[in-house]
């Protein structure tokens, strides 16, 4: 889930009603260097939260939220940001940790999302062992929670360094640090901190120097061993059981970067380099050459170092005589991610040629037959102001009808405006169904505490009222979300029907076009080329699902 900013939240506007029940998410977070710690292991963590919920029967647990094996000096998290996401969207009204070092140990960041962004959300916070409760601050409690994240921020920075320092010692004495073996390498079966040599991939790095040496190409070499159907590094690793996600396996297919990464890679010469990134405010950064970790000779080589140096010199010499020469900037390339080869569906290669004039020329072509096999596509390439010219006549073609929608909107705002109106009228009545039952909660809860009904009497009704509340809550943010959906599509589709129309009347095709109209252009031997546009998805949703009372066939254009 991609991370979005909560330094500013915007402002909450007032409840329309009072929660008297909480909806609890029980946040838990194991780092690496707390796995030996039994007082912070995962089932421990539980089993404070669920006897802390047992003695509050106003906290209902929503959902465990588990980070195992993450940092708390950031909260770029999977498990806290879903559990933000969950408090935004009104699921969640109250989160509970074991203590604050759970929740985090960064002193700024994790004040300022327990004193200022939970309570935006109206979300209750308690830290148990630390005896916390933001429904019920103490005095000592402005002193404490700084004082808290002082000691819990120290703590990180002082493991943070020491496992650096260590680190660092294993690099400068010559062992392997890293994740998983370099291609070519397997982990030493007793040391995992040793490099062998693997039998079935080795040979492959020897042959990519060789090819390399005798001055081919990446392109050529990429080809040949796409040709000769050699596994992939990561297909390999797979195959080695070094890699399980399907995230990290690639298409399969050699790439040119993969090949230029393993002629650089100066590990293939027995040294073991180390050291090339290092982490400044949180991000890694690759160090300069100064500071990298090299130590000779700590495992055995797959290629001499005479070979490795003649290869990098033949790299330098094409890359300087690329760079030497006089080059006329590329036109920008408005069907960047767009067009795609009708046949093996890979996305099409810009390229540019010379007119006898001097006037450039550039043309799409398949990659497939100079990357991944020789034969493996069809040989066929296409000027791009032919193309330009075609796709000018299909969005003049499609434009008729795409006028004739933009009409039916804008002569039907009338319908669309009731409908806005009895949406907002929909979503007040929820609410108030929600208040109410929410009032309900609270003279039931009262009930109990002063004996006009039974425990068991206040569980059963306690869960019929409390769903009801959800259900509504629910609701009431499925009506607000349809109607931002409803906007939001008009106004695009509306964009998108004005720049149909400005083609239709002889304007050019622009990246802005491309970009709005167009979600992908396939294109075939015989220059025939399909176009799939952006307006014909989703218009005809407006009918279906009922979010305009009209029919399309209501305007003849």
């Amino acid at each position: 889930m991609a991370r979005k900013s909560r330094k500013n939240p915007e402002p909450v506007a007032p409840a329309t009603f009072q929660r008297h029940f909480y909806n609890a998410a029980a946040y838990i977070r194991l780092s690496v260097e707390d796995n030996h710690k039994k007082g912070d292991s995962v089932e421990t963590q539980k089993s404070i939260i669920q006897d802390y919920l047992d003695a509050n029967p106003e906290l209902r647990l929503h959902d465990y939220y588990i980070d195992n094996g993450t940092t708390g000096t950031n909260f770029a998290r999977p498990a806290f940001q879903k559990m933000l996401a969950d408090a935004e969207n009104g699921i969640i009204n109250c989160v509970i940790v074991k203590d604050f070092s759970r929740f985090g140990r960064n002193m700024i960041d994790t004040g300022y999302y327990i004193e200022k962004y939970l309570p935006s959300l109206k979300v209750r916070f308690i830290a148990i062992t630390d005896s916390f409760d933001s429904s019920d601050i103490k005095p000592g409690d402005a002193i404490i929670l700084p004082l808290k994240g002082m000691i819990n921020e120290a703590y990180a920075l002082d493991i943070g360094r020491k496992i650096k320092a260590q680190q660092r010692q294993a690099m400068l004495d010559g062992e392997y640090i890293g994740g998983r073996p370099p291609y070519g390498y397997l982990k030493h079966p007793q040391n995992c901190h040793k490099l062998v040599v693997d039998p079935l991939t080795a040979p492959v790095v020897k042959q990519i120097f060789q090819w390399a040496y005798k001055r081919a190409g990446l392109n050529d070499i990429t080809r040949r061993l796409n040709e000769a159907g050699i596994l992939t590094p990561s297909f390999a690793k797979k195959a080695a059981g070094l890699i399980t996600h399907e995230n990290l396996m690639g298409n399969g297919k050699w790439q040119t970067f993969t090949v230029a990464k393993i002629l650089s890679c100066e590990t293939y010469t027995g040294d073991l380099v180390q050291g090339k990134s290092k982490g400044i405010n949180r991000r890694q950064q690759r160090a300069d050459a100064s500071e990298w970790i090299i130590v000779r000779g700590t495992h055995e080589a797959i290629v001499s170092r005479e070979l490795f140096e003649a290869v990098q010199i033949l790299r330098k010499q094409a890359a300087d005589e690329y760079i030497g020469k006089t080059k006329k900037p590329y036109t920008p390339n408005i069907y960047k991610g767009k067009i795609f080869c009708g046949y093996c569906g890979k996305a099409m290669h810009r390229q540019r040629g010379w007119k006898r004039k001097g006037e450039q020329i550039y043309v799409f072509h398949c990659l497939s037959n100079s990357r991944v096999a020789r034969g493996s596509c069809k040989a066929y390439c296409i000027p791009e102001d032919e193309l330009t010219a075609a796709l000018l006549a299909i969005i003049q073609k499609q434009a008729y009808a795409v006028i004739g929608k933009s009409l039916i909107l804008r002569k039907n705002q009338p319908a669309t405006e009731a409908r806005r109106s009895a949406a907002k009228a929909d979503l007040a009545a929820v609410k108030r169904d929600a208040d109410k039952y929410s009032r309900m909660l609270k003279s039931l809860y009262e009930s109990l505490v002063s004996g006009v009904i039974t425990a068991d009497e206040y569980q059963e009704m306690r869960s019929d009222y409390e769903n009801k509340v959800v259900d509504r809550m629910i609701r009431a943010k499925e009506l607000e979300n349809s109607q931002i959906e409803l906007e939001k599509r008009m106004s695009e589709f509306f964009v998108m029907f004005d720049l149909a129309a400005k083609a239709n009347s002889g304007g050019d095709v622009t990246a802005e076009l491309v970009d709005k109209l167009i979600e992908r252009i396939r294109v075939f031997a015989d220059r025939h080329i399909e176009v799939d546009f952006r307006f014909n998805c989703g218009f005809e949703d407006f009918f279906e699902n009922g979010l305009l009372n009209i029919k399309p066939e209501a305007v003849t254009v």
